[in-house]
């Protein structure tokens, strides 16, 4: 993740930078109210296309991390409507947060140049970044492979709850 003044990566164990975004309903999320609990807040490009539906189905199809008591937050570039229809058709549980400016985005590095089938165009990069009960950045994922991904950061909540266990 690049930091928006620097452009340095954001370290694990960094403070992850704070946001206020809208879901669905209008409803505004901020990282200051999953205060004590991990949250896994991933990017996606765009709602209802074939790689998102299937990342988006796997997250919520994942009883691993509802049992790690792990907060999911989809974030893209879509309006509420969008988001909406798209929670609706998969029975998606949690929310989906829009980022119409991508300002958030851009500040995260989950904007900007991509190459997609040798084309080089700008968008939004899919990412997911785990963020740690405290604020802190425990990992992070800055180019998804949708297949596994889900067993992936579960994996990740519960290596990190065993090395603060000890």
């Amino acid at each position: 993740m690049t930091d928006s003044v620097s452009g340095e990566r954001l370290p694990v164990g960094a403070p992850f930078p704070e946001f206020s975004l809208p879901d669905a309903g209008g409803d505004l999320h901020s990282l200051a109210g999953y205060e004590g609990k991990y949250v896994v807040l991933y990017v996606y490009p765009k709602d209802d296309t074939p790689g998102c539906t299937k990342e988006a189905c796997n997250f919520r199809d994942h009883a691993r991390l509802r049992q790690l008591g792990a907060v999911v937050l989809g974030l893209s570039r879509d309006d509420a409507a969008s988001h909406s229809q798209f929670a609706a058709k998969y029975s998606l549980p949690f929310p989906l947060l829009s980022d119409p400016e991508a300002t958030f985005l851009k500040a995260i590095g989950s904007y900007g140049p991509k190459t997609l089938y040798g084309k080089t165009t700008e968008g939004v990069k899919r990412q997911t970044f785990l963020i740690g009960p405290d604020g802190t950045l425990v990992k992070s994922w800055l180019a998804v492979k949708v297949d596994g991904h889900a067993d992936a950061v579960a994996a990740a909540i519960e290596k990190d709850m065993q090395e603060k266990s000890q």
